[in-house]
């Protein structure tokens, strides 16, 4: 269940600036990371061969692919806040300066944090602007940062 829960688009415009909170720890597996290489049909060896990975990765293991990173905000900005505004349609409208600064090694968790930017009213949408912050467990800087733009369509 999301830590923080937002009734009304009005109550939304109060948290610009501010941190939603941060979501829970998630699980980031080979199989994870196999089925993403396979949907994706990126199969790099970095991603997908433990073995080889081991041997030549400066990594020392397999590691996710940055757009698996970045498409795991969804779900954990959904642990972090639940938007029960009424909205016809909400839609992910795009994503500004996504960086991929550290890597996500496989069997690791990552978690996201999130801070409102923006909010405002256009003429058939409200559109929020989120600064999102994947961390991994453990690690220095963050694994992924974006700013997510999300539409909810009246």
């Amino acid at each position: 269940m999301a830590s923080l829960v937002i009734e009304s688009f009005d109550a939304m415009k109060e948290f610009v600036g501010k941190e939603f909170g941060s979501s829970d720890w998630l699980m980031v597996s080979q199989e994870r990371i196999d089925q993403f290489a396979e949907a994706t049909e990126d199969r790099q060896w970095i991603h997908v061969d433990p073995q080889r990975a081991k041997n030549e990765s400066p990594f020392g293991s397999t590691i996710a692919h940055g757009f698996l990173t970045l498409s795991l905000i969804s779900c954990l900005l959904k642990q972090a806040m639940e938007v029960r505004c009424a909205a016809r349609l909400t839609v992910n409208y795009g994503v500004n300066r996504v960086r991929f600064l550290s890597p996500v090694r496989s069997g690791s968790r990552i978690r996201g944090r999130f801070t409102l930017l923006s909010f405002r009213e256009l003429p058939d949408a409200y559109e929020a602007v989120v600064a999102c912050s994947v961390e991994g467990e453990g690690g220095h800087k963050p694994c992924c940062v974006a700013e997510w733009i999300v539409r909810f369509y009246k």
